[in-house]
């Protein structure tokens, strides 16, 4: 019983810890998305250099690049398979590259791509800057020579290479009301700070538990097996 408890108290504690820990950091990163969506919406030419751009709205004038598309893979609406369609644009005035998330298009007969609705012209586009993304699951495949690119992770390294830009591009989703929209009912964070916190305590809980018994153990009085024995004989 010591061993069993000295093994997996700890471990239970510390799982709990690193719950509470996500938990916070989950609700700075809601203070910050909150934070930057407060502030208006800007011409990406016209903010400082130092601008922190994460979850920043940008105001965008000029135009899709008509061939560098990718279809962004594993993508569910309502149980619906589909992808999100990844565009080029070329911000006017402007000497940085985006890479726009236009929203979801379903995907139902997988045996030929999907056509992507043509926004031409010069438009005028609200989006959202997103964080660059984890490193997380990527499965294996995907197109890689013509276009539009099947892909099941938006490396923007990768798609910089893929469309021979000298930058790093921008990563960025439209929001409502913008030319060339799709569906753009975008999906929530996948864990609040409240799920973390439930988790911490329940990994809290079985730690009670496991000591709760540890103690009860070493307080239970000694079976009389040796007392009997000794009558016996």
């Amino acid at each position: 019983m010591w061993l069993f408890t000295l093994t997996f108290l700890p471990l239970l504690l510390s799982l709990g810890m690193w719950q509470l820990d996500r938990a916070e950091q989950k609700r700075a990163l809601a203070a910050q998305m909150e934070q930057q969506r407060q502030l208006p919406a800007a011409p990406l030419g016209e903010l400082p250099a130092d601008t922190a751009l994460t979850w920043r709205a940008l105001q965008l004038t000029g135009q899709f690049d008509p061939q560098h598309i990718w279809l962004l893979d594993n993508r569910t609406r309502n149980g619906q398979a589909g992808v999100e369609i990844l565009q080029l644009f070329h911000d006017q005035p402007g000497d940085r590259p985006l890479i726009i998330n236009r929203g979801w298009l379903a995907w139902p007969d997988r045996r030929h791509l999907p056509a992507v609705p043509v926004a031409e012209g010069e438009l005028q586009l609200r989006a959202e800057v997103l964080p660059p993304p984890g490193e997380g699951f990527r499965l294996q495949g995907g197109s890689t020579s013509g276009w539009p690119k099947l892909i099941t992770h938006a490396d923007p390294e990768v798609l910089a290479n893929q469309a021979v830009l000298p930058d790093l591009p921008l990563m960025a989703r439209l929001q409502p009301g913008s030319p060339g929209a799709l569906r753009l009912d975008w999906p929530a964070m996948p864990m609040t700070a409240t799920k973390h916190t439930g988790y911490a305590v329940q990994w809290f809980t079985l730690a009670a538990a496991l000591l709760i018994l540890f103690i009860w153990a070493g307080l239970r009085p000694a079976h009389p097996e040796s007392n009997q024995h000794d009558e016996h004989d």
